[in-house]
């Protein structure tokens, strides 16, 4: 299996020649085809291929000097398979490893759809608050761990990563304004739920603050909290940036943002004064360490791949502007 993305492109008629001699003199682009006037919304060429990962951002960035990002259209798909020679051939013809490669419109435009907010957003991350705070309750780690897999939140921390690395306020602002909006909404209802629990006599503060050894640790952070956070930060953004979806799993199991917002609700509506600055510390290490180390992430995978290319380029190793 070679790792290759697919391109599908709507080309304006004047334009349609020269792109298709670019993406045709370029070894690390096959499989080109060109339906002429086959686009209608909006009118011009259909030209698909197949792009190596390492030369995407490359010709995305040809593709949008182009114009093609306002008058045409430009579509990005992962190729799950392209176990062909000629696959083969696009692939030794580009430096580098695929998985270092970061083609940066798509993590753009994948941060602008995770800050785009949705009620699901909203509902995933209130379900899973309230879940945390069942575990409180009744001090399970297996609850717990739930949770953190259900809590929606990654996306949203790298999202904000990625505008405070880009420098995007745009997305920045919009990031940050949903994380706070997200939390604060879930910690709400999560207090009126556990308000309506203690009225009917299922829960009182003894729940919260009665010795809890398998889930106390939410509300005491200390140095490895951050230390994990900063570990699941880099992981998370390295495996979004990276298309290693599946680590993301462990990302979410690692870090207490979502047990932390459980407890801290429990804690305001049982009120347990002096759990409540552990619990919201514990919140706020978190999305603070994971944010800083996806900003250090994007940057060294930058540093790195910047400098690869440029020892690949003294060595005299073919590699496109």
């Amino acid at each position: 299996m070679w790792p290759v993305m697919h391109l599908r492109l709507i080309v304006p008629s004047d334009r349609s020649e020269r792109v298709l001699d670019t993406l045709v003199a370029d070894p690390r682009v096959t499989s080109i085809v060109r339906l002429p006037g086959a686009a209608h919304r909006p009118e011009g060429d259909v030209v698909e291929c197949d792009v190596t990962r390492e030369a995407t951002s490359d010709v995305l960035a040809f593709l949008k000097s182009e114009g093609l990002y306002d008058d045409g259209a430009v579509a990005v798909s992962v190729v799950d398979a392209a176990p062909s020679r000629n696959a083969q051939a696009a692939e030794k013809a580009a430096p580098g490893a695929p998985d270092d490669a970061v083609i940066w419109d798509a993590v753009v435009d994948q941060a602008y759809n995770e800050a785009g907010g949705s009620w699901s957003y909203y509902v995933f991350l209130t379900l899973a608050t309230m879940i945390a705070s069942v575990a409180v309750i009744t001090d399970s780690s297996i609850l717990v761990v739930g949770a953190m897999v259900v809590g929606p939140e990654f996306g949203v921390v790298a999202a904000l990563a990625v505008g405070l690395f880009l420098r995007k306020s745009g997305l920045t602002r919009r990031s940050l304004a949903l994380l706070v909006k997200g939390f604060v909404i879930a910690i709400a209802i999560t207090v009126v739920a556990a308000l309506l629990a203690r009225a009917v006599g299922w829960v009182d503060t003894a729940d919260v603050t009665a010795d809890r050894p398998l889930t106390g640790f939410i509300w005491r952070p200390d140095r490895w909290s951050a230390v994990v956070a900063v570990l699941a930060g880099c992981a998370g953004v390295l495996s979004q940036t990276a298309g290693r979806g599946n680590a993301l799993v462990g990302v979410f199991i690692s870090v207490t943002t979502v047990p932390a917002a459980g407890d801290l609700a429990l804690s305001i509506a049982l009120w347990a004064p002096h759990q409540i600055g552990g619990s919201a510390a514990q919140l706020g290490i978190n999305l603070a360490g994971m944010t800083a180390a996806g900003v250090v992430t994007l940057m060294l995978q930058q540093m790195i791949w910047r400098s690869y290319l440029r020892v690949k380029r003294r060595s005299g190793a073919r590699v496109e502007a």
